[in-house]
C-alpha cells in the first residue's frame, strides 16, 4: 500500500510523535530487551531532548502531520552514525525507512562524511535485512548495550 509522507528535520512540536513512534515500533520486541536497553531505545522526553542537542533528528510525517517514522544521526571525523530508526507498524514496508535513510545519507554527504555506521541487536532480523539490502556490511564490532549485544554495521557513502 502506498502512503504519502514527507521527510524533514524534527522540530520541538514533533517530540511526542517521535516518542510515540519509537515506542510503537519497538513494543513488539520489548520482552527481548533488558529494561534499561528498552528505555534507552524508546527514550523519554528528557533523553529525547538530549539526543536533539547531540544529533540531527529527522521525521517522516503523513498528510495530517503525524510522525510515522524517525531517525537520528550525528557526525564524528567524517563518519556519520545512525541511531533510533523507527517506523510505525502500519507504515513498515511502505518505503518510509528507505526514504529516511536516503535523506540521512544525503545530509551526511553534504557534511563531507565518507561513511556511516550503526548498531542493531541481532533480534531485529527485519532491520538487519533492510540495512544489508541498503548497502551496510557487518563489521567485526560487537557492543555492549545495557546487557545486550549490538552488532556493528558500516557503509561507505
Amino acid at each position: 500500500m502506498k502512503h504519502d509522507f514527507l521527510i524533514g528535520r524534527a522540530t520541538p512540536r514533533d517530540s511526542q510523535g517521535i516518542l510515540d513512534c519509537l515506542r510503537q515500533a519497538f513494543e513488539l520486541y520489548r520482552q527481548c530487551y533488558t529494561d534499561l536497553a528498552f528505555a534507552d531505545t524508546v527514550l523519554t522526553p528528557e533523553t529525547l531532548q538530549r539526543r536533539q542537542s547531540e544529533m540531527q533528528i529527522l521525521v517522516a510525517v503523513d498528510p495530517a502531520n503525524r510522525v510515522i517514522g524517525t531517525v537520528a544521526f550525528g557526525v564524528t571525523d567524517r563518519e556519520g552514525h545512525v541511531r533510533g530508526m523507527a517506523v510505525l507498524p502500519d507504515y513498515q514496508g511502505c518505503g518510509v525507512a528507505a526514504a529516511l535513510l536516503t535523506r540521512v545519507e544525503a545530509d551526511l554527504r553534504e557534511l563531507n562524511c565518507i561513511s556511516v555506521t550503526l548498531e542493531t541487536t541481532g533480534l531485529l532480523t527485519r532491520a538487519i535485512h533492510f540495512y544489508e539490502k541498503n548497502g551496510f556490511s557487518r563489521t567485526a564490532e560487537i557492543f555492549s548495550f545495557f546487557g545486550m549485544e549490538l552488532l556493528g554495521y558500516r557503509k561507505d557513502i
